[in-house]
């Protein structure tokens, strides 16, 4: 495919645990319920994921996530459980770079469900979708140095620590230092 491409809004992506697809307005009731569960741990790593946290700002994230899948520019997925339909999380790229042929990665699992591998599991196949259908030569995770759970999701998926960069994340206002990882199709597990 093209880098210029943009994939279809019906693409599925499927392991037989999990389910991905873009965003649909019918999410918003699943997502704000999932990230009002998640508040204490999400929203330690996360400011999005805050007890102010409403149904409009549910269905607000879904219509920017519709329009950068429509533009090509970000593409996020909610994470459903393939057998319950149970939506488990979200995952995406982001901060495409059509000239570098990169994107970001960001993923985050509903509280009752983490420990479980969903994170992995649902990044390997945002990876795959990145390298297979953007193009890709290269996707970078950002992640605070103390969120443990996503430090060990990247490095689960064959992502490289490349080092720690300074403020390279701001959060709640505040500049913090961030581990960076590195994957290239060839390290995807």
């Amino acid at each position: 495919m093209s880098t210029d491409d943009i994939p279809p809004i019906t693409l599925e992506l499927a392991d037989g645990r999990l389910h991905l697809r873009p965003w649909q307005d019918r999410d918003a009731v699943a997502l704000f319920d999932a990230v009002r569960e998640s508040i204490t741990g999400v929203g330690l790593w996360l400011p999005w994921c805050h007890a102010d946290y409403s149904r409009n700002d549910a269905a607000a994230w879904i219509a920017y996530c519709q329009t950068g899948w429509l533009s090509g520019e970000h593409f996020a997925f909610p994470v459903f459980d393939a057998t319950t339909g149970e939506l488990l999380g979200g995952a995406g790229l982001n901060q495409r770079n059509r000239l570098h042929r990169s994107a970001n990665m960001g993923y985050w699992v509903r509280q009752s469900r983490q420990g479980q591998g969903v994170a992995t599991a649902a990044s390997r196949l945002v990876a795959g979708f990145g390298f297979q259908w953007l193009g890709l030569a290269r996707i970078e995770i950002v992640v605070l140095t103390d969120n443990r759970p996503s430090l060990r999701t990247a490095e689960k998926i064959g992502a490289r620590f490349e080092g720690i960069s300074r403020h390279r994340l701001c959060v709640r206002e505040q500049p913090h230092d961030a581990a960076v990882y590195g994957l290239v199709p060839e390290d995807l597990r």
